[in-house]
């Protein structure tokens, strides 16, 4: 089945404070065209500066996901987009006249909403879902944070919070129908904090807008008299006092494990910032804004590889990303100076591994020499920079209109000899990238053994153009 882009039929806004700049704004939300993502635009700025909705582009992770380009940000984007991706929205231009989105009542529910006024509609291009076929894990030791993307062909989220915080204790939460349970059990979730951290955020700088309208307090410090303390220091509309329930001024909770559920919408908003719906099962543990920006960082790297491999290898094959086929599509070299047969491992900006089947047919043995054939030491480090420069996919825009030429070749070794018969495995590895100059370090191996290595730097030119 073909799922089609979305976007919204007409204009719609909605205006109040930010959660933590307390600065009055006010939000469009209006159609935008196939294929060209989320983009908040700063109307109050001029030139009205546009920041994609990506995680390039974030900023700050304080207590909520901030992106910016130079001194033009956008605070706590993450409610805002995850009503976006619950209602599957592609595309939409997010015009604000201020630095950070009304909060609303602390949830996604408000944006929900108003989206739904505008009425979603569907385009004619297909959506680009990132599919996870293969498990990507992110660990954090210190923290105890773990978030793991399993494949699957859907978009299910579970999550566990534990603070070690008598106050709340351990909570789970799973959406596992997005269409079905998004907008009635995970929008309205509001956001929360702890009482003991309450003066900490302030002194920080951050809930200026904050309130007990658009924030759940958590109780876990029940000393009246800091109470009476914080009531002076910050500006709430009501008068302070311990609630019953565990939650100050006795507040409600519209779920049971409300706090949850709003680390599950974090994450869910944090993971737009991939750029592409997801196809996969996202298991996180003691998820927070830094580690979900961190993994989505990872997972939007291993979006573009797809991407660049889907351009240039036309049939899947197992165990194989590039076929000769498209390692022709990428590098100029032809027979018989094409010393590289497939890449059977790819890490973007970081490591490749390539494999070259040495046969009796080679050009080069009937001379190398004329009964005793051995691979010259010259062609084996030629197969390890071919390999290197599937690493320079990532570079430039357009490889094929690139040349790459070898600037020092150091500390060269060759360890054994290569005949007939042997499987050069090749493993190099990217160890810095200029907008010009790329230096690697790569070895081949033959039965786990390595038989010869070296350090590249290499200059990348334009190709020449042909004449008419």
């Amino acid at each position: 089945m073909i799922h089609k882009q979305r976007t919204i039929e007409k204009q719609v806004s909605l205006s109040g404070i930010g959660l933590h700049t307390g600065t009055e704004c006010t939000m469009t939300f209006k159609p935008a065209p196939e294929n060209s993502g989320i983009k908040f635009v700063r109307v109050d700025l001029g030139g009205n500066p546009v920041i994609p909705a990506l995680v390039d582009y974030v900023v700050d992770i304080s207590r909520g996901t901030t992106l910016g380009i130079g001194d033009v940000k956008v605070h706590t984007v993450e409610h805002v987009l995850a009503a976006l991706v619950g209602l599957q929205i592609d595309n939409l231009i997010i015009e604000l006249d201020g630095i950070e989105p009304p909060i609303g009542d602390g949830s996604s529910l408000p944006y929900v909403q108003a989206l739904k006024q505008a009425g979603i509609v569907e385009q004619e291009a297909p959506k680009d879902f990132l599919i996870i076929d293969e498990t990507f894990v992110y660990h954090e030791e210190d923290k105890q944070i773990d978030i793991v993307a399993l494949p699957l062909d859907n978009y299910r989220v579970t999550v566990m919070i534990d603070y070690q915080n008598p106050a709340l204790g351990s909570q789970h939460s799973g959406m596992f129908d997005m269409e079905k349970e998004f907008e009635t059990e995970f929008a309205p979730a509001r956001t929360f904090c702890f009482l003991s951290e309450v003066e900490q955020l302030a002194s920080e700088g951050l809930i200026k807008g904050g309130d007990l309208d658009n924030a759940i307090v958590i109780v876990d410090d029940k000393d009246e008299e800091k109470l009476e303390l914080l009531q002076k220091r910050i500006n709430f509309s009501e008068k302070l006092f311990i609630g019953e329930n565990g939650i100050l001024n006795n507040k409600q909770l519209r779920f049971r494990n409300e706090p949850a559920r709003h680390k599950l919408l974090d994450l869910i908003g944090d993971l737009a910032l991939i750029g592409a719906p997801l196809r996969a099962q996202i298991l996180a543990a003691r998820p927070g804004h830094r580690a979900n920006v961190e993994f989505a960082k990872q997972i939007r790297k291993l979006y573009h590889q797809k991407k660049l491999v889907k351009k240039y290898q036309f049939v899947k094959t197992e165990g194989v990303v590039f076929d000769t086929s498209a390692i022709e599509r990428i590098l100029p070299h032809r027979y018989p100076f094409l010393l590289v047969d497939k890449i059977i491992s790819l890490e973007l900006d970081k490591k490749v591994v390539g494999v070259k089947s040495v046969t009796a047919n080679e050009p080069f043995f009937p001379g190398h020499f004329p009964g005793q054939p051995v691979m010259p030491g010259v062609l084996i480090l030629e197969a390890i920079a071919q390999t290197g420069g599937i690493l320079l996919l990532n570079a430039f825009p357009d490889p094929a209109e690139k040349l790459v030429y070898f600037m020092q070749i150091n500390n060269a070794k060759f360890r054994k000899t290569v005949v007939p018969g042997d499987q050069l495995i090749i493993e190099v590895e990217l160890t810095q990238k200029k907008t010009k100059v790329v230096t690697m370090s790569g070895k081949a191996y033959v039965n786990n053994v390595v038989v010869a290595e070296a350090d590249f730097m290499a200059g990348i030119v334009d190709r020449p153009k042909k004449a008419d």
